[in-house]
């Protein structure tokens, strides 16, 4: 009767190469592999299927006048989306003004430069593939210094005469106004009183009397700035 062969002896691993399936450690390291695999699984099938989809929805923005704002979100879609930008409706042109941005991977983008009060809006972005189209919209906000595009003219008036200063005014947000003579504020009644409106303001002044001859002075502020503007008045 022969006898069996000894079993051979297995080495043991080299030191730092033993796994404990029960070490804390490793169960965590296990998890992340498999959500990493399900993430990549996930992303390969919405790559494959393509619709459409915002990931990253716009965000308002706020453009100063003369300076650039942007506007971007997140898309997936594949294959690869065309891209449309617009501005209340009218499709905006890849250009000097308005600039499509891509950046990678996902992002597209539209800057709006040299803003100005005319670029206040509703901003949306058309995404489309064969598979469908996705859009999304967001608002861009501007704010303008508050000036005096055309102070008011000096006049020489006729004693009982009705006497106007105008001027012409600009602001995002819209500017406070005030009028004033020879450094006070004017205190408004019947006879001397003045109107504001979007874009200008004028100062009335009825019956003149000699006594309304004098430095007259008109000035705006918002929180962006302020402006002034002077007229002389003579009553003869």
């Amino acid at each position: 009767m022969s006898k069996a062969a000894p079993a051979k002896k297995v080495a043991p691993p080299p030191p730092g190469c033993t796994l404990d399936i029960n070490d804390p450690q490793i169960q965590e390291a296990a998890i992340r592999i498999q959500a990493s695999y399900r993430g990549h699984r996930s992303r390969k099938e919405l790559r494959e299927k393509g619709p459409p989809r915002i990931l990253q929805e716009l965000k308002d923005a706020v453009l100063i006048e003369g300076s650039a704002a942007k506007l971007e979100c997140r898309v997936s879609a594949f294959p690869d989306p065309f891209i449309v930008w617009s501005k209340d409706g009218k499709e905006l042109k890849d250009g000097p003004k308005y600039r499509y941005i891509f950046e990678d991977p996902d992002v597209v983008a539209l800057v709006v430069r040299d803003g100005v009060l005319e670029d206040l809006g509703r901003y949306t972005v058309s995404v489309k593939n064969t598979f469908g189209e996705a859009y999304d919209s967001a608002r861009i906000l501007v704010e303008v210094p508050a000036k005096i595009a055309k102070g008011p003219e000096s006049v020489k008036a006729k004693k009982g005469s009705t006497v106007v200063l105008t001027a012409s005014i600009s602001g995002e947000p819209a500017p406070d106004v005030g009028w004033a003579k020879d450094g006070e504020d004017i205190e408004e009644d019947d006879r001397v009183f003045y109107d504001i409106g979007d874009t200008s303001t004028s100062l009335t002044i009825k019956n003149a009397v000699p006594s309304d001859a004098g430095k007259y002075e008109i000035f705006v502020e918002n929180n962006l700035g302020v402006d002034q503007s002077f007229a002389r008045v003579d009553i003869i």
